[in-house]
């Protein structure tokens, strides 16, 4: 379990890195265009690509985020309880989470499938939308990936507060 547990994290700090570099393509193009702008100029698609490149920035920095527990977590109220009911209820929400992640992954393979099969392209530079939407695909099973460790993670450790 351990050396799976390391590939997800391993392939979750790549998939973060590439987040970080579509992040700097969209504020060097954002720049460029504004510069650009100035000069009675732009570039053409700009806006198409931001959104593309956001949706990689989402998507393929979720699982890294869920692996080093920087989402926002309301749980003032969880850890009033015992140790033994904060497992459970990390572990049930671990697995919530995971099987929702499961549908919007296989959703959006399916859709990219569609997207696919049209031929649908953006309207101003004609660029592919599909790989974006298999790009939504990736991350949200990576993240899928690391909630199932993090479910396993606290189904442990309830086990091993009720058998110390």
């Amino acid at each position: 379990m351990l050396r799976i547990e390391k590939t997800i994290t391993a392939t979750a700090e790549k998939a973060n890195w590439i987040s970080a570099a579509a992040l700097i393509i969209m504020m060097l193009l954002t720049a460029l265009d504004v510069i650009l702008r100035l000069f009675k100029s732009s570039l053409p698609g700009t806006y198409e690509i931001i959104g593309l490149l956001g949706a990689v920035v989402t998507s393929f920095s979720l699982g890294y985020t869920s692996v080093e527990k920087g989402h926002i977590a309301v749980d003032f109220l969880v850890m009033r309880f015992s140790p033994k009911a904060q497992a459970l209820i990390g572990a049930a929400n671990a697995m919530i989470a995971a099987v929702l992640f499961a549908i919007i992954t296989w959703q959006s393979l399916l859709y990219g499938m569609d997207l696919l099969n049209k031929g649908q392209v953006s309207p101003t530079i004609q660029m592919p939308i599909y790989p974006f939407v298999f790009g939504i695909a990736i991350g949200c099973g990576l993240l899928t990936l690391v909630l199932v460790v993090e479910f396993l993670h606290e189904l442990r450790s309830f086990r091993d507060l009720l058998h110390p």
